[in-house]
């Protein structure tokens, strides 16, 4: 019995060799394809890891990773003892959290209303308008900001000036400043994201409309019912991953937009490791709050895909 059963394992087996070279042979292209990507990956994101162990190290450019004096855990104490490093990380994840409140619904909301338009034409001028300042650098985007917004020289407020109002303070004072990073962050990325809905949009069944049509239902009515259900796996997919992200930040947007009038608000992790990194060259404390950025991001994320399996039965994996 035992001879039988090892004889249909071993049948199984090279049948399942055959089968991944047949699939290889015939689909080799593809395979060839993801080269590229896995190298650049290796490269770039894998092998800088080996970096992480300067965090532990009374880091020396001269002697190198592997010279340097090894320290343990007494860069984290140090690092945990600061209170500007509190403030950084406050303002990382209160701004990231209004943005995940404020920003994350709005291209759900620009996808729904573009694909309820029925003039092509016009569709499509909207949607290339919306997704273009995504491709616009944030430097060039602070410098906008700046001639729009300054509290002297910017257009908007030479603008209320005439008609006899106050100047606004949207870049020097801490809650016009947020309010400012916010809208300028919905600008930029909204037509972008909702690219990303719009294309799930086109996954639905247009016989559920026509159904629905049949039934008598209004257009509230077909998006709530038939579009929302549709793109809730898309939804729930992104949400995941910003509320992965709630502990890192992108560098260029809080540091175009910040200057020292704003610092208690606008200071940020990556603001504050690129100081205290690059600008005082204290590359190990710099590393150890890469890496709890690091580790936070991740807890973060699996938490958020937890919740989202036992209560959608639906996550990233």
């Amino acid at each position: 019995m035992a001879t039988a059963t090892t004889s249909r394992q071993e049948k199984t087996a090279v049948r399942v060799r055959r089968i991944r070279f047949k699939t290889l042979k015939r689909d080799w292209q593809l395979y060839a394809l993801l080269i590229l990507p896995l190298v650049y990956f290796v490269l770039f994101k894998y092998v800088p890891m080996f970096g992480i162990i300067i965090a532990f190290k009374d880091y020396n450019m001269f002697k190198g990773v592997l010279a340097s004096p090894w320290i343990g855990f007494e860069t984290f104490r140090e690092v945990f003892a600061m209170d500007a490093f509190y403030n950084a990380l406050r303002n990382t994840f209160v701004l990231n959290f209004l943005d995940l409140v404020i920003s994350f619904p709005i291209p759900i909301i620009l996808a729904i209303l573009l694909n309820e338009l029925r003039v092509k034409w016009f569709k499509k001028g909207a949607q290339t308008i919306l997704y273009l300042p995504h491709f616009i650098s944030w430097v060039i985007i602070g410098g906008m900001a700046l001639q729009l917004l300054a509290t002297n020289t910017g257009i908007v407020n030479i603008i209320l000036k005439s008609f006899g109002l106050e100047a606004i303070p949207f870049l020097t004072e801490p809650l016009y400043w947020v309010l400012s990073y916010l809208g300028i962050g919905i600008w930029q990325s909204a037509g972008w994201g909702t690219i990303i809905y719009l294309a799930a949009l086109t996954g639905i069944n247009r016989d559920l409309y026509e159904a629905a049509d049949v039934d008598g239902a209004n257009r509230m009515r077909k998006i709530w019912h038939i579009t929302m259900p549709g793109i809730k796996p898309t939804i729930i997919i992104l949400l995941i991953i910003n509320i992965g992200h709630m502990a890192s930040i992108g560098f260029d947007r809080p540091f175009v937009l910040s200057n020292p009038l704003v610092t208690d608000v606008s200071e940020v992790i990556s603001t504050y490791v690129y100081k205290i990194g690059i600008q005082s060259a204290r590359y190990t404390i710099a590393t150890a709050i890469g890496l709890f950025q690091a580790v936070v991001g991740l807890i973060f994320l699996l938490s958020a895909d937890f919740i989202s399996r036992k209560v959608n039965d639906q996550g990233i994996w």
